[in-house]
């Protein structure tokens, strides 16, 4: 933890503030602060925002990518045949060194908090060992929390042990993923399982649910009722609910209700869902996300994850939550003002919010992590994503980056450009 003073800082309101970090935690904010004794940064009037947050990970698999081989179909399922074919051969120190650099690519990108699910479902528990591992290692510069996933399905792959002793090794959620088991029945089942697994330890829950454009696929009703039948009301997260893009919306308004009374969050991978889901449509074709802006009209809290970076799934990314949440606006038709804040609070304080995460903000008594954006306010943030010039952790730069500049020869003359955006009015 460290001392920090960061003059001219611009906040979401549009006001110019300092911002006074004192032994890793935010003291003061205001105009005008002086701390002679302390380090100091000047912003320069850009954008200070709390760190990013991926609510939805997979880091047991990520830079894998071309091992043992590429998906070539680009599918859900081929790349959970090929996660298959590629955990007999993995190694602690090989998961290890992969999500060590990953973690550096998240840093780097102004991500300081990340839910990373990790498989249960094998013949041994590599993946959690190694995470634990990380977890501890880089605690100091990103918050790591583990989700006990049953990848191939908790009663289909009958690891209900493995994962109960996953969560005794120290895994924070109990995670599942109903619609991969091999009927409805067990869906719901799995998840009557899992939810008073999560109720007797009092940990948090996050299902993959309804990862699939089948509009039968409903786990997430079962999900709501057993949220309210044990009085997990706000510890509950779904993730995916894709199939709800193809619910009819009569089923999809007394589902939404339900939703609300059981206070389930949502999360939606956009970078991935709209690059896996709709495979075998002809056109039109679906989008293959969720209903973001229904769930977001009816208060519900949403949050989105980066799913995947250069794994058995997807072969692109380099862990940028703006470019999450710059698909989710595209996609989802969410360009206007308001809509648009909500998604950039998809990737920060909603996040936040369903991780649990304590003293995450930008307020005195918070914890000072913060980043630094090239740009004025949210919008030009999803508009840009910007340079992370400064990221902030406990009060000590832990990375940082020139501005970027471009330098036009305009005939005679060498203007220089930025690409922030001035109003002329």
């Amino acid at each position: 933890m460290a001392n920090l003073l960061i003059k001219n800082c611009l906040m979401a309101d549009g006001q110019s503030s300092d911002i006074l970090i004192k032994n890793g935690i935010i003291k003061d904010i205001s105009k005008n602060i002086s701390a002679t004794d302390t380090p100091k940064i000047d912003a320069n009037h850009h954008f200070v925002t709390p760190p990013f947050v991926d609510s939805h990970f997979h880091m047991d698999a990520t830079l894998s990518y071309g091992l043992p081989r590429v998906n070539e179909s680009g599918t859900l399922l081929e790349g959970i045949a090929l996660w298959g074919e590629l955990k007999p051969k993995l190694t602690v120190d090989a998961i290890k060194d992969r999500a060590r650099r990953f973690c550096k690519w998240a840093i780097a990108r102004g991500t300081l908090a990340i839910r990373s699910h990790v498989d249960v479902s094998g013949d041994n528990l590599l993946g959690v060992e190694a995470l634990i591992d990380i977890r501890e290692e880089m605690k100091e510069f990103i918050d790591i929390q583990l989700v006990a996933f049953p990848q191939d399905g908790l009663l289909r792959a009958n690891c209900l042990e493995n994962l109960v002793s996953a969560l005794d090794m120290g895994v924070d959620v109990v995670g599942g993923i109903p619609h991969f088991e091999r009927t409805m029945a067990d869906g719901a089942e799995s998840i009557k399982i899992l939810c008073e697994i999560a109720e007797k330890r009092g940990l948090l829950v996050d299902l993959h649910c309804d990862e699939t454009d089948d509009p039968i696929s409903r786990h997430v009703e079962t999900l709501a009722y057993e949220t309210l039948r044990l009085g997990l009301n706000g510890r509950v997260a779904g993730s995916h609910l894709t199939s709800m893009h193809s619910f009819d919306n009569y089923y999809f308004t007394k589902l939404i209700s339900l939703l609300v009374e059981a206070d389930l969050h949502i999360i939606a991978n956009p970078l991935i869902n709209i690059t896996i889901q709709g495979r075998q449509d002809a056109y039109p074709k679906r989008r293959g996300l969720t209903r973001i802006p229904e769930q977001i009209n009816a208060g519900l809290k949403v949050a989105f994850g980066h799913d995947c970076v250069m794994d058995p799934w997807y072969p692109l990314g380099s862990h940028d939550m703006l470019e999450v949440a710059h698909m989710a606006l595209h996609c989802c038709h969410l360009t206007g003002v308001e809509q648009m804040r909500s998604c950039y609070e998809s990737v920060t304080t909603k996040a936040a919010e369903i991780l649990h995460l304590e003293k995450y903000g930008i307020y005195p008594g918070a914890k000072g992590d913060l980043v630094i954006l090239q740009c004025k306010d949210p919008i030009e943030a999803l508009r840009l994503k910007p340079a992370r010039l400064f990221v902030i952790r406990k009060g000590k730069i832990i990375s940082s980056t020139p501005p970027v500049e471009y330098k036009l020869f305009m005939g005679e003359t060498i203007e220089k450009e930025d690409l922030l955006f001035k109003n002329s009015s």
